[in-house]
């Protein structure tokens, strides 16, 4: 069972109040595998924690699991700039790789 981090609930929080955007390379990324941002934006309140770094030096950031609107999964990467209560940014988002991850798309295979 995974248990919720305090930066995801931190970003659910500021998603919740639309203090939300997504950085360049995010739209680069997302634009490649066909995503689109509101459809991660809209999909962050069930996601699930794949890791956490609340001490990363650009700032807290976390990698979700979440749910595409056609049911595939997606990885999104959320962080919340170094020093500040917001926004929470989408770093990136991707279609993660079958043969790079579990089947349950938690944990890189080793």
């Amino acid at each position: 069972m995974r248990v919720m981090s305090e930066t995801l609930r931190l970003v659910r929080q500021l998603v919740a109040g639309e203090e939300v955007r997504t950085s360049a390379h995010g739209y680069s990324e997302l634009a490649e595998d066909g995503i689109l941002a509101t459809e991660v934006i809209g999909g962050v309140s069930e996601g699930v924690v794949v890791d956490d770094y609340p001490d990363f030096a650009k700032g807290p950031c976390v990698p979700a699991l979440q749910r595409c609107d056609d049911g595939g999964v997606i990885h999104a990467v959320w962080g919340i700039p170094r020093d500040t209560a917001g926004p929470a940014v989408l770093v990136t988002a991707y279609r993660p790789d079958r043969e790079k991850w579990t089947d349950d798309f938690l944990r890189r295979k080793t």
